[in-house]
């Protein structure tokens, strides 16, 4: 009488070490094809089966060679991910949205991450992913295409370049810009300040122009003694508004292009005894979550980070398993959203 698979494996595991594929498919029962199946999630498998094959797998502690797997695959299961380096950049709300949308997509995937903070000038290897994943481009052009030159699949996210030829998936920066700078024109308020970011950037760039747009649109004019040009940090937030606090005509509403700026200028106005919107009314960019916790709830352009991470990643994902060849140009819109920050200008 010949004996079951599962019968047979009750027999011979007792003193096996490594434990195999083979194993796995044995106590599940069913075939090894299946068993590869689900480990590489392919959705084919039967639910039955499918339950049969992950409670072998916990039970044996069974490891997959993932080096093992790309190879039979015959392509690379895992992305990079490519970061600017800068002060405080686990604290930064940025980095951290796009490092969870890269992690949640590429758990759901079953994708590798693997994480590179850069200088901008460091080389970078490519060899270990079958993709890379740049969070914007800054001083780091070189490292983008080189890894164009050498056929490394690449997106950016939150930059637009049309001339490096790689895919991108971005929020309208401009659009955000301008989107704030007529919400308080509406409002009422004619004397506007700001706070930049980083102009070096894209997205600061961009945000600033948007902003001047949507002024000029309502025809209110922007003093040069009106602008401070920031890095998106809390200290030049501070410095900004001590600056515009020494003026002899000072700004009724204040647009930052970053939230923690205006969370930096929201804690300087409560220190100085100036109420927010009555005195002052302040306006962020990104949607922090922090931003409902403080003193007052802060208005701000909310920007979708963790859909452009995780987008980026799922579409790292079809190019390496050669499903499109496309170039990837997508544009999010941001959104205002209204809070207890901003009012009508004093009178």
């Amino acid at each position: 009488m010949l004996k079951s698979n599962r019968f047979f494996w009750k027999e011979n595991m007792v003193h096996k070490k490594n434990v195999s594929i083979e194993d796995v498919a044995a106590r599940a029962d069913v075939s090894i094809t299946t068993v590869s199946r689900v480990i590489n999630n392919v959705p084919t498998v039967s639910k039955k089966n499918r339950a049969k094959v992950e409670e072998a797998i916990a039970f044996l502690k069974f490891k997959p060679n993932v080096s093992a797997q790309r190879l039979a695959r015959g392509f690379n299961n895992s992305v990079g991910l490519v970061m600017p380096g800068y002060p405080g950049i686990f604290h930064s709300f940025y980095a951290i949205e796009i490092i969870r949308g890269i992690g949640h997509a590429c758990e759901s995937l079953r994708m590798d991450m693997v994480f590179h903070i850069t200088n901008g000038f460091n080389p970078i290897n490519t060899n270990n992913v079958g993709g890379v994943i740049f969070a914007d481009v800054i001083e780091n052009r070189r490292q983008v295409e080189a890894a164009l030159a050498g056929g490394t699949p690449c997106v950016l996210i939150n930059n637009q370049d049309e001339d490096l030829g790689a895919s991108y998936i971005a929020v309208d920066n401009w659009s955000g810009g301008q989107t704030a700078a007529e919400y308080l024109a509406g409002l009422g308020h004619k004397k506007i300040a700001t706070v930049t970011g980083n102009l070096g950037t894209q997205a600061g760039a961009q945000r600033f122009e948007g902003f001047q747009s949507g002024l000029a649109a309502k025809k209110i004019v922007l003093p040069k003694e009106y602008v401070y040009q920031g890095d998106y940090s809390r200290r030049c937030a501070r410095l900004a508004i001590e600056k515009f606090l020494k003026l002899k005509d000072l700004p009724t509403a204040i647009f930052a292009a970053s939230d923690e700026m205006a969370l930096e200028i929201v804690a300087v106005l409560n220190e100085r005894g100036i109420k927010i919107p009555e005195q002052i009314s302040i306006i962020g960019f990104d949607d922090n979550p922090q931003c409902l916790f403080g003193s007052i709830a802060l208005t701000t352009i909310s920007q979708p980070l963790f859909q452009m991470a995780e987008e980026s990643v799922r579409y790292l994902y079809d190019v390496i398993q050669g499903k499109t060849k496309n170039i990837k140009k997508r544009v999010l819109k941001p959104e205002l959203v209204i809070r207890e920050s901003c009012g009508a200008p004093p009178r």
